[in-house]
């Protein structure tokens, strides 16, 4: 865990930054006495793969596509 002083923090932001996006967790210090653990949020989950959730569902039958809210509706049992 890298640690920034309140300054850095004020005039180093991009670093700052930089090293959250990449996913490491920074603590920020006043006077050498830690105040804060900045943790960088979990990515958000990808985007599920329609064509092989249309495929699980319907298996190789000819059909027309559906819409993701369909297919999504569908996996949940609503339809």
């Amino acid at each position: 865990m890298k640690v920034f002083t309140v300054r850095d923090l004020r005039y180093r932001f991009a670093d700052v930054e930089g090293r959250l996006r990449k996913g490491e967790e920074v603590e920020i210090r006043r006077r050498k006495r830690p105040i804060a653990k900045l943790t960088p949020i979990r990515p958000a989950a990808e985007y599920p793969d329609f064509h092989a959730v249309q495929r699980e569902l319907f298996g190789r039958r000819s059909r027309k596509m559906a819409s993701g809210a369909e297919l999504a509706a569908l996996n949940r049992g609503e339809r």
